[in-house]
């Protein structure tokens, strides 16, 4: 399948970058990796109990979400979910201690360079990502117009993180979130002017600016702020499903133009409202983000562990049974009118993804669907490869 590349005003970002960067690991490996599959990298997953999944996801590089939590449940009866400073730092100094203690298996992601890094020497980069900045809200004070001091996120950039979302479903005092509401209907809030300021710094500490989770708005702000690529890590494209969760044309096609990647995770409520799910409902995602967004946008993600969702898994899949951990949550909203949760969800995963070796799947379905080689190349790795050794640098 030959999919155009769409024509961004700011695409001028990937100029030189393309064939050579997608090209570089099999010229800088030596000839045992020369000969190996093409390169595999997740979005986002999470750092697993047992280390022997790591091999076994056959993955070269993942973002790895390390951050902790507190739920808060909010004025309207719904619940949130803040990482705080206090909660991230003792996780990624844990994360940290994880990732050193076992070196014949990671090796952790500072630089987009660590990618060629680890597969040269048969391990697996990670890149510590937090779901929320939250974790810096009691950064970014100015005094009297003098510069923003950011202290938490200092602190936490030297521990290791390398990726910061800007909010987790509801907005922060940077960001608006993609399910903020006013008790009657979500709401569309616009990044803030302390959060520039944080597109500020993290563009002058070379972190990668993730917009999963926003408000349209916030990312359209965030896309046009930002002087690097930014992505959104973990999503879907609402074309497929109208869902406050999912993401417009607009804003595919304004992380596109950053020159940033959008990743299609694994949760198949947002993918698709056809039951049960299947593999072509992923690659479906996969093909109109790169019809929207272009080639170079286009990239997989996961959101659930390594191995899957876990509780599915112990299921033998069985979506009917496993999705109704999840409707409590999705009722709380519907009776907000929050855009997509009047149809209630009928499945979590698709059965065939729901798996360890979910990235080979991937690449055999898309291989199946008549995709170039070079197009799996970009879908399965390449891109993520791309973005991380523009901007972490």
């Amino acid at each position: 399948m030959t999919l155009k590349v769409c024509n961004p005003t700011r695409r001028h970002i990937l100029k030189g970058l393309g064939a050579a960067t997608l090209l570089s690991p099999f010229c800088t490996l030596p000839a045992w990796a020369a000969k190996s599959r093409r390169l595999y990298v997740d979005g986002l997953s999470f750092l697993p109990n047992d280390i022997n999944d790591v091999k076994a996801s056959k993955l070269d590089a993942f973002i790895a979400d390390i951050s902790a939590i507190e739920t808060i449940e909010q004025s309207d009866g719904t619940k949130n979910y803040k990482r705080t400073y206090k909660a991230c730092f003792n996780s990624i100094q844990q994360a940290a201690k994880t990732v050193t203690d076992n070196p014949e298996v990671y090796l952790q992601g500072l630089t987009g360079a660590d990618i060629d890094n680890a597969r040269a020497q048969q391990r697996t980069a990670v890149y510590f990502q937090i779901q929320g900045a939250d974790c810096v809200e009691a950064d970014a004070i100015v005094t009297k117009g003098k510069p923003s001091l950011w202290p938490q996120l200092d602190s936490l950039h030297q521990h290791g993180l390398r990726v910061l979302q800007l909010t987790h479903h509801y907005g922060n005092r940077f960001a608006g979130g993609a399910l903020d509401n006013n008790g009657n209907q979500g709401v569309n809030k616009p990044l803030t002017d302390a959060g520039r300021e944080l597109i500020a710094a993290l563009n002058q500490r070379n972190i990668l600016i993730d917009v999963s989770h926003s408000s349209e708005q916030t990312v359209l702000d965030t896309a046009k702020a930002s002087q690097s690529p930014i992505v959104l890590s973990h999503g879907a494209a609402r074309h497929f499903v109208n869902h406050a969760r999912c993401s417009s044309d607009d804003v595919i096609r304004a992380v596109a133009d950053t020159g940033g990647v959008f990743g299609v995770f694994m949760m198949s409520f947002w993918l698709t409202n056809n039951a049960p799910p299947t593999i072509e409902d992923y690659i479906k995602q996969i093909e109109y983000v790169a019809r929207v967004g272009g080639v170079d946008c286009a990239a997989v993600a996961n959101d659930f562990p390594l191995r899957g969702q876990e509780n599915l898994l112990a299921l033998n899949n069985n979506n009917s049974e496993g999705v109704k951990e999840y409707l409590d949550w999705w009722h709380s909203l519907q009776s907000k009118n929050v855009l997509g949760f009047d149809v209630v969800p009928k499945h979590v995963v698709i059965p065939e993804l729901n798996h360890i070796d979910r990235m080979s799947r991937i690449d055999d379905a898309l291989k199946k669907a008549r995709f170039k080689s070079s197009d799996r190349d970009r879908f399965m790795g390449g891109n993520w490869q791309r973005v991380l050794k523009k901007v972490l640098v």
